[in-house]
């Protein structure tokens, strides 16, 4: 009990010391706590809430580093900056954006010892010289950040992800703390399956966001939807984004706001990447009010007065549209999160995110080119010998995993796992697709169940998310109507849910 108390006692001083804190945050202490106490942690917090403090006291506690992986080197480079700003031990960044003399020296910085706080991006586990400088330097505390890329069921899916799981096995079973602002529960179990977890403590809290207020709008054409998202933007407080499910119709909505002097800017994955960092700083800085943009402006855009976030199209699940409304009002002052919704959209979405059938012959034959390599087989030497997409082989190489057919290592090499039946497995993994077919339907229709819920949209979103809130919030469209219905009086300035 004492050493508990001690580990307690430690917790708080080492954030007053280093980290400026005069007391912990909701949580904070139990999650540190829990792996000091040696066990798996999975940290499920809203962003502003503390997750990286969880990592920087236990790191301050422990003796050995602590290794990160974090997905984007802009995160990487915000982290390793809030760190030097600290009185915290010394951080390095292992990336691809390192010149060949930056990059040896922060290998030979992990080597040594003298990086506390050891940051790379997933696909660095590729490169032996990456991994062999990690795996000699004792890690002792292995945090996975953005953990829900790891999922193919909730959004920003990542492959590289995927190696974690083998890569943690060959540090030798460190300590894993898995961090993410939003995971529903289909998607916290993936978490803990593919990392291979043992027996973690899970934290989850902080789902609602009062200051948020929830709307759907249903339009019954593009051209009235379109009208009147233009309407809404031009009136509304900025800065905000607009998020759409097409490269076409970001840079349609970025057109037609221009064409009525609102400032905005299109954003998505066939600019260049100089043009997308160009918009995101301009939008970042306050240059420019408003952002039409795909899902690939996503991680790492934390800008804390976004005032709202509104959908021209219908995302493809609530864990995406979760996740893209929370980029609004991190301030905590109001903001606005609206999806116009035109039940035709949900057919683009349909197309978007359909997968592939697969042909059990097509994976037998992958999984045997696989068998008839004489070492770990990369995806690239597997597509030379299999003729097939490079994202139908993608498909075929997870479902493979999920059959436990063959098995990843840490560089991210595949073998086929011992004792295994290639032709039992190929059906298997046909099965298994469909399934995963069948969960990104789900997914979808959850979606559509969000927009037609005449009951309290606050309500349906948390409980999706496993928080037991109960209706009315008294901030979504829904909980207006009801109020109005009952002649309470309502802000005039804000509408009720309408066909158009």
């Amino acid at each position: 009990m004492k050493s508990r108390a001690k580990k307690s006692h430690d917790i708080l001083t080492a954030a007053r010391k280093s980290l400026g804190f005069t007391a912990l945050r909701p949580g904070q202490r139990e999650a540190v706590q829990s792996i000091l106490d040696g066990h798996d942690t999975v940290v499920v917090w809203p962003t502003g809430a503390g997750k990286s403090a969880v990592y920087q006291i236990a790191g301050l506690i422990m003796k050995q580093p602590v290794l990160v992986v974090s997905p984007l080197i802009a995160l990487q480079k915000d982290q390793v900056t809030a760190i030097d700003e600290a009185e915290l031990p010394s951080a390095v960044a292992i990336n691809s954006s390192l010149p060949i003399k930056e990059s040896r020296e922060a290998l030979d910085a992990v080597e040594s010892g003298d990086g506390k706080y050891v940051f790379v991006a997933p696909e660095q586990f590729r490169n032996e010289d990456t991994f062999s400088a990690v795996e000699g330097a004792g890690i002792r505390l292995f945090v996975v950040d953005e953990a829900h890329c790891i999922s193919e069921w909730g959004h920003d899916f990542r492959p590289d992800y995927l190696q974690l799981g083998a890569a943690i096995e060959r540090l030798g079973r460190p300590v894993v703390l898995a961090m993410t602002a939003t995971a529903s529960n289909h998607v916290r179990e993936e978490i803990v399956t593919r990392l291979g977890l043992r027996q973690p403590r899970i934290f989850v809290s902080g789902f609602d966001r009062p200051n948020l207020y929830l709307r759907v709008d249903h339009y019954a054409d593009r051209t009235a939807k379109l009208g009147a998202l233009v309407h809404r933007v031009r009136w509304a407080d900025k800065p905000g984004i607009v998020y759409t499910a097409t490269r076409k119709n970001a840079e349609e909505v970025a057109k037609a706001l221009a064409e009525e002097g609102v400032d905005a800017l299109a954003y998505h994955a066939g600019l260049k990447a100089s043009e997308r960092t160009a918009a995101q700083e301009r939008f970042m800085s306050g240059d420019v009010e408003v952002i039409a943009a795909t899902n690939a402006f996503g991680m790492g855009i934390d800008k804390p007065d976004v005032r709202f976030v509104y959908h021209y199209d219908v995302p493809d699940s609530l864990d995406s549209y979760y996740q893209e409304i929370g980029r609004a009002g991190r301030d905590g002052e109001k903001a606005e999160a609206v999806l116009l919704f035109h039940r035709e959209d949900l057919g683009v979405q349909r197309f978007l995110t359909g997968a592939p059938n697969l042909d059990p012959e097509q994976v037998e034959s992958v999984a045997a080119a696989i068998a008839a390599q004489e070492s770990p087989a990369t995806p690239a030497e597997i597509a030379e010998e299999v003729d097939i997409s490079k994202r139908k082989l993608s498909d075929v190489l997870h479902r493979l995993e999920d059959v436990g057919a063959i098995e990843g290592t840490a560089t991210g090499a595949l073998i086929l796992a011992e004792d295994v039946d290639i032709e039992d497995a190929a059906e298997a993994a046909a099965e298994q697709q469909d399934q995963y077919k069948e969960h990104k339907r789900e997914r979808l229709r959850e979606m559509e169940e969000y927009a037609d819920v005449s009951t309290c949209r606050r309500e349906k979103l948390l409980r999706y998310f496993g928080d037991p809130f109960t209706g009315p919030c008294h901030n979504c469209d829904n909980c207006e109507a009801i109020v109005a219905e009952r002649g309470i009086s309502v802000d005039p300035n804000v509408g009720t849910r309408r066909e158009v």
